[in-house]
Formats: structure tokens, sequence, C-alpha cells
């Protein structure tokens, strides 16, 4: 097999991707300004290829440096751009570098005791490339947003949505059916086996802006709710980090027996749109999606205190009571800087506050089942370093005893 493993094995390979890694992370940080981090991170590192439209903003921005000014590209021109490959993405090289780098152990490395250390740096290496890849891939962050005296048992994302639809008619428990952002689009139709109905998008704005009725004649009708007096205006999709896009949707809402009803569904307003249909009673919504969990949180107490006359934090903490039912669990934990809470593959972060309202915490809610690989890999490596070069000391060491208990040439001849 070395017909297949000896040019995937090169080290001229290796440079190469070396080289092209390193002008990807500098073209793609360049392109953070221009694009905002989301997207720079979307088409330069979390995709195989670089677009023709995303490479031309970057290098408008390096040219920059230099004193060469062009017409600047913006988000919007690159999201409306075709998608033409002209560079290796992330996911491209660091794939690459992954089989260069096993490729090479198998036509040229041996399992000897003097070749352990390489080895064990190697497999380190290969757990970093995996280790990243797994968390790009799984890792979920999401937020929990509590007042004091609230308690929730789901985080929400900061970025994307869902269009839920509960069935409130019974008072212990609500049934709620949730179709992601993904699925949502004008025209298209979503059903589920649990809801007597289907409902249809007439019409979906990924980012969206709220006036008046009047100013947009054209907008499709509703029989009921605040779609009676306003509408959404579709704004360009953003991408810069603390700003998001919030949709809206026309729906209606059809059974067997023909339409049921037209709403209008809004982040912008956060009551549910209120449906009763043979008997029951539903709630319709456009939310940021939920991650449910199966214990609650309940903010007790949330401190900012700062240092007199700065803004600096001097504590910055959340104590909260946990409890799960299915495990008995009852019990408070203070929550603050440098000292999450790790429950069950979450962890919640001290992250944040709401400057409008001192008795509101936002926790970040981490999960990452890959989180612990980073440092497992830096062991691997460090243990390998240190193996290989005990190896060689140990050798030299010998080599120089041996050497000195022999007597020099002139003294023999003597």
């Amino acid at each position: 097999m070395n017909w297949l493993f000896r040019p995937l094995a090169s080290l001229k390979l290796t440079i190469v991707l070396l080289t092209l890694s390193m002008v990807l992370v500098f073209l793609g940080t360049m392109a953070q300004e221009p694009l905002g981090l989301y997207l720079a991170q979307a088409r330069f590192f979390q995709s195989a290829f670089v677009d023709l439209a995303a490479m031309t903003a970057a290098v408008k921005k390096t040219l920059q440096m230099i004193h060469v000014y062009l017409p600047p590209s913006t988000a919007a021109d690159v999201m409306g751009a075709p998608f033409i490959p002209v560079f290796p993405g992330g996911y491209l090289l660091g794939s690459l570098l992954l089989i260069n780098l096993i490729a090479a152990h198998v036509s040229r490395f041996q399992l000897t005791r003097k070749k352990a250390g390489i080895v064990l740096v190697h497999l380190g290496m290969i757990l970093l490339l995996v280790g990243q890849l797994m968390t790009d891939l799984v890792a979920r962050e999401s937020a929990m947003r509590l007042t004091e005296g609230q308690t929730r048992s789901y985080s929400e994302s900061d970025r994307r949505s869902e269009l839920a639809i509960a069935d409130v008619t019974s008072a212990e428990k609500d049934r709620v059916v949730a179709f992601p952002d993904g699925l949502l689009s004008s025209g298209a139709v979503l059903e589920h086996a649990e809801l007597p109905f289907k409902v249809r998008v007439a019409r979906y704005y990924e980012n969206s802006m709220l006036t008046n009725r009047t100013a947009a004649p054209n907008a499709p009708a509703v029989t009921e709710g605040p779609g009676t007096r306003f509408v959404p205006l579709e704004l360009p999709k953003v991408t810069v980090m603390d700003m998001r896009d919030v949709p809206s949707a026309f729906v209606e809402v059809t059974g067997p027996e023909g339409v049921i009803g037209s709403y209008l569904l809004t982040e912008f307003i956060e009551r549910p749109q209120a449906l009763k249909y043979k008997d029951r009673n539903y709630e319709l919504s456009l939310r940021l999606r939920r991650y449910y969990k199966d214990f609650s949180l309940t903010l007790l107490d949330f401190r900012h205190d700062k240092y007199l006359g700065t803004e600096i934090p001097k504590n910055f903490s959340s104590d909260v009571r946990l409890r799960n039912a299915s495990t008995g669990e009852d019990r408070t934990v203070k929550i603050y800087m440098n000292n999450p809470l790790r429950y069950q593959g979450l962890t919640f972060y001290q992250a944040s506050f709401d400057p409008r309202d001192e008795r509101v915490t936002i926790l970040q809610v981490v999960r990452n089942p890959a989180w612990l690989t980073p440092y497992f890999a830096c062991i691997v490596v460090g243990l390998g370093l240190v193996l290989q070069f005990g190896i060689h000391l140990v050798g030299f060491i010998r080599k120089r005893a041996s050497g000195a208990g022999t007597p020099p040439p002139s003294a023999a001849v003597a």
C-alpha cells in the first residue's frame, strides 16, 4: 500500500497544508470586520471551500493595510453572491492534515521503544484535531435568562428560532410541537402526527421589523391578532455579534374542512396567538429555539456589586436552586465568574445580566461532549515530549559514561 500512503504521508504535503492554514486564518480574521464574526466563521472555517465573494471581501480588507482602498464588500453582497469555490476551507484543510498525520505513522513510524515518545506526540495531535472537529459539530451554546424568584427548565438559543404550537388544554402540562427555522420558508407546509391541522407558511421573513399595515397594503391578510394592525418589513440578515435576526411569518392554519385561521407570528410580540379547534386550546408563537432539561433552576438571588466609583465588577454571582424530580435532588448552588455549575453534561456560566433590571441574570449554557479532549491531547503531547527527551538523555548519559571508562589511545600505546 506504499503507492497510496507515500504521497499522503509526504512532508511536502504537510508544509503546503500548514502554509494554506496560516493564509486561511489570516484572511478569515481580516474578513470578520466587513462580514461579521458568524458569517466569517461559516465561510472560512466551517466549510470545505471558501467562496469567491468571501475571499474578495477578505482581500479588499487586507489591501487597506497597504493603503489600497477598493469599494468594500458587505455581508449582504457575500450572502447574495453565487457560491464559487476558490480556496480550501477549514474543514478540508483540517481533514487533510489529519489524513497526512495518520498516513505518516502508517508508512514511516515503527512501534519501537526509541520512537515511543514521537508516537505519543503525534497521537496527541490527532486527538486534538479530532476533538476540535467534534466540538465544532456537536457543541451547543444557549442562554438561560432568570429573574429573581423565577423557575425555568429550558434554555434558549441566542440566534436560532422555531415555530412552536402548544396544546395548553391540560392545566398540568403543555404538549408542544416545534418546527426549527430550517424548515420555515415561504410556501412551506408544516404537519405533525400530534397536530390535527396543518400550518402553511404564507410568507416568511428571516429578519424583519414591524410597521403599520397601511405601509404594506399587499401583505397577506390575517383573521385575528396583531396582524390586523401590523405587518413586518424584510431586513437584511444580521451577521455582527451584538445583534441578531428577528424573524416574522404569516401562517395559515388549515384542517380537513378548510382554513381555520391566519395569523402573524413574530418575535417582536411575545404573547402567543390563541387558537381553539375541536374543543382543544392551542397557542402559536415564533420564538427563540428552546432546549428543555429534565431539571429546573430557580434564581434565589443575583448580585452584581461593583467597586465604588467604577464599573469594575466586585461580585458577579447567582444563587440558584437546582431541583430534579427524577433523582430527588434539591440543592442550592452558587454560580459566579470562573466557577460554573456542571450538571448532566451541561455547563452553566455566569455570563451577563440585564442592565435595565438588576434582578435578572443571564447564564450561558454550554453542551460540549468533547470539552475534555484538548486537556487529554495536551497531556499526551507533554508525556510524549518528556518520554522522547528522556530516552535520548538516558542514551546520551550512558554513552558518555561508557566513553569515560575507556583509556585514550595514546595511554594504551604507552
